[in-house]
């Protein structure tokens, strides 16, 4: 009884170790979102807010600081930023920060890992277009445009940047104290954003092929959930995670991470198995039974092979 009393307390602290949130944040309206041809005479990292974008981060600021306060075990919350190292993502920061007190933010870690997929130096309007056509037929994830990074290299860099957030989590290098709610947002781009979710919830290829660019200064929260598991679906509606292109799938998932522990999960995903195979064999009786008729295949193809 002493053992299981432990073991419960333990896993109580370590869920004040958690972040209570992990919050995506793409940046707002940039001077490349209002006008494509701004990538053609300025340096991607250089292109900054439009006035609406600034007023779009403003207003992120304050919904994020309404959702913090609002959705916490505890009024004694705390934030910690990482942001791109773009003109884009920084101005977005210092927009969203003016909604936080001093008191509130332990920190703020530029991180180029989370930058913008690299196209390269200056980019050809036209031959942008036309190659973002092309990629389209041949799949967002792996296409490479020339000289420039595939979402798959994207996908490389940020999942880089998600094991040394665990290792930030798990040593408190962020210096939380358990008593508080820490949260975490993280300042990025449209494709960072969908490839660390990516990561993350372990999604296909063909899953993240379905999803959609979150608009500027969307928020997207994962959420603590009862079991020490990250869920979307205890801030955002089925609608919301339809709209986003996550499968009825997908969303069952998000729900069940509510309260779902860590040692669960491979429990929980049949769904995910029936992915990548024809069928499923309930024993070992059903797999000798195939392994018998695969023999018989292979003695009539030697046959014919030497006939």
């Amino acid at each position: 009884m002493k053992n299981v009393e432990a073991k419960q307390k333990e896993k109580i602290q370590n869920l004040k170790m958690l972040p209570k949130h992990i919050i995506l944040v793409r940046h707002g309206e940039s001077e490349g979102n209002k006008d494509t041809s701004a990538y053609s005479t300025i340096p991607d990292h250089k292109i900054s807010l439009t006035e609406h974008g600034r007023a779009q981060a403003r207003l992120a600021g304050s919904r994020l600081r309404d959702l913090i306060s609002s959705h916490g075990s505890s009024q004694d919350w705390r934030v910690y930023f990482y942001v791109s190292p773009y003109e884009r993502t920084r101005s977005t920061l210092r927009e969203i920060g003016k909604s936080f007190s001093k008191k509130r933010v332990i920190g703020v870690r530029e991180e180029c890992r989370i930058r913008e997929q690299d196209f390269g130096n200056f980019q050809v309007e036209e031959r942008m277009k036309a190659t973002k056509e092309t990629r389209e037929k041949f799949g967002r994830f792996f296409y490479r445009f020339p000289e420039v990074e595939s979402a798959a290299d994207v996908f490389d860099r940020v999942s880089s940047f998600l094991e040394s957030l665990w290792r930030d989590i798990d040593l408190n290098r962020l210096n939380n104290d358990p008593s508080q709610d820490l949260n975490l947002i993280i300042i990025s781009h449209g494709l960072a954003s969908r490839v660390f979710l990516m990561k993350w919830f372990k999604w296909t290829v063909e899953q993240f092929e379905r999803l959609y660019n979150p608009g500027n200064c969307e928020i997207r929260v994962m959420e603590l959930g009862r079991g020490g598991e990250y869920s979307l679906a205890i801030h955002h509606t089925d609608e919301e995670l339809r709209e986003w292109g996550l499968s009825p799938e997908m969303i069952e998932d998000q729900k069940w991470r509510i309260n779902a522990n860590k040692t669960d999960l491979n429990d929980h995903c049949k769904w995910y198995l029936n992915s990548f195979f024809d069928n499923e064999l309930d024993s070992d009786e059903d797999v000798k039974e195939e392994d018998i008729d695969s023999d018989d295949d292979s003695k009539d193809i030697f046959l014919d092979t030497d006939s």
